[in-house]
């Protein structure tokens, strides 16, 4: 299984960015999808997962109302549309795939892409 991200860049506060996230190897709308993130010096921490249909996400409480999470199983992808974009939503944005339920614990997913960096600048 193999994920691979895209769309990080820099970007001023206030800004928008699209990430997407390509799944090859396996089955993709059996999946739980989540994106992570993880600022230098920080842990990984929970941005948001969805369900296998695209019906249902969870978003974390900082990202709530700005960040919106997709997919088109069509198209194996994930997407990531970020807006209103702050200085403390820099880090290195990760995707991963699950084949448990929806969760927020890193440990739930078992696939992980190689990452890409998002910076925005004040």
């Amino acid at each position: 299984v193999q994920l691979v991200e895209s769309g990080g860049g820099l970007v001023q506060a206030g800004g928008s960015l699209r990430l997407s996230c390509v799944l090859s190897g396996r089955t993709f709308s059996g999946l739980v999808m989540g994106w992570f993130r993880q600022a230098p010096g920080k842990e990984r921490e929970f941005v948001v997962c969805i369900s296998g249909s695209g019906s249902r996400t969870d978003y974390s409480g900082s990202v709530k109302g700005r960040f919106t999470m997709s997919r088109d199983n069509a198209k194996n992808t994930v997407y990531l549309q970020m807006s209103s974009l702050r200085p403390e939503d820099t880090a290195v944005y990760y995707c991963a795939a699950s084949t448990e339920n929806m969760s927020s614990r890193r440990e739930a997913y078992h696939y992980w892409g190689q990452g890409t960096q998002v910076t925005v600048s004040s």
